[in-house]
């Protein structure tokens, strides 16, 4: 088929507008197939790193809005296969305009010296991180935000509760780094318990969450049980999951998400399908005459068939590889807005989505063109001539 490729390419683009138009179709349908399946990719199909295997989130039964009592820490502490464990308290409240997206990021408070002890992944240099442990009002905030923010070491954050009815008065002393998750602002737990206890709140004595770290990917499951069947029949009783499987309960709030995605795909690939076919069969009613005057010189039907699923195949890679390209830079600018599920920090288009969508491009071609192609290939010579529309 190689010396019919000129020819391929002529006829595809005999009709500039539509094959533009079917073009610009088939890319949208594709650049919205590649971010989505690329979301797929990173929520349910994504390999959690080994660090990543072994910590372990405990909250409330009922939901992460529920509280746990503060000293489950210590019990939590003398499971056998635990190596750590700290508090990780979402503060929520506001800072500076609460209506600029920009200023949204995500506020724990968490124990300076085991936080870092349980996520390793976070970056910190030493003199930072021991000026954190140390100074009570102290804070750090990732790279991220302080990028986005414009903020340095030595500045002052002001955070407005909702949450908790206290206003703290944080000094960053650190700048860290985290490849999931550098959109966040930690603090020290206890700064919170005191400035609760100074403004007559009353002594903060529950958790939202906390984390711990297991002693090796063996110890997880029995760690899991343990934990839970130690607070079972409790007024707070606990649930105890990885930290995949807790990303993936928060997203299970917005609904079957898994379902909605892939049943979105199918929806956009018969999308594809559609547009193609239609885009064909106007083609080749358009050159039945031609198909004649191709056989007339010597083309066999299969090369005529050849000719036709080419040009249809041509004109879907062109669409796919534009989807895609455009696809790539949507989910790369994904990664740099404000956004909830810290997973969509990593989102890139896989390879496997890559060589899947243009494979897909290359069938819905064929398949959109086949019978069409194979009706006019297989017409007389003389029923082609004499066709009129």
């Amino acid at each position: 088929m190689l010396r019919y490729w000129p020819l391929v390419v002529k006829n595809a683009l005999r009709n500039r507008r539509r094959s533009t138009l079917t073009v610009l179709s088939v890319a949208a349908s594709f650049c919205l197939l590649g971010v989505l399946m690329s979301m797929y990719h990173i929520f349910f199909l994504n390999p959690p790193s080994p660090d990543q295997a072994l910590r372990l989130m405990v909250r409330n039964r009922i939901s992460i809005t529920n509280v746990m009592p503060a000293s489950y820490e210590a019990r939590i502490r003398q499971v056998k296969g635990v190596q750590e464990v700290t508090v990780f308290q979402y503060f929520g409240g506001i800072y500076k305009d609460s209506r600029d997206m920009k200023n949204y990021f995500a506020r724990f408070g968490v124990e300076p010296a085991r936080f870092f002890a349980v996520s390793p992944h976070y970056r910190i240099p030493d003199e930072q991180k021991r000026a954190f442990e140390t100074e009570r009002s102290a804070c750090v905030v990732g790279l991220g935000i302080a990028q986005r923010l414009n903020i340095h070491i030595g500045d002052r954050i002001t955070l407005v509760g909702d949450i908790f009815p206290v206003i703290l008065e944080l000094t960053v002393r650190g700048i860290y780094e985290n490849p999931s998750d550098d959109g966040g602002l930690l603090f020290d737990y206890e700064y919170l318990r005191e400035s609760m206890a100074q403004r007559g709140r009353g002594q903060l004595d529950q958790v939202g969450m906390f984390i711990l770290r297991a002693e090796s990917p063996e110890a997880v499951p029995s760690v899991i049980e343990a934990v839970d069947e130690m607070f079972a029949n409790s007024p707070s009783e606990t649930k105890t999951e990885t930290e995949r499987a807790f990303a993936l309960g928060f997203l299970s709030y917005l609904g079957d998400v898994k379902l909605m995605l892939i049943s979105v795909c199918g929806a956009l690939t018969f999308t594809i399908l559609l547009v193609s076919a239609n885009t064909m069969a106007m083609s080749v009613r358009e050159r039945v005459r031609e198909v004649g005057i191709l056989k007339t010189l010597g083309y066999s039907p299969h090369a005529v068939l050849g000719i036709m699923l080419s040009e249809s195949v041509l004109i879907a890679l062109l669409g796919g590889m534009l989807g895609l390209g455009i696809a790539a830079a949507i989910v790369s600018a994904m990664r740099h807005v404000p956004i909830m599920f810290v997973s969509l920090k990593r989102l890139a288009v896989p390879p496997w989505v890559l060589a899947g969508c243009l494979v897909l491009a290359v069938v819905v071609g064929v398949a959109s063109s086949f019978f069409p192609a194979w009706n006019a290939s297989r017409r007389p010579i003389t029923t082609c001539l004499r066709f009129t529309d």
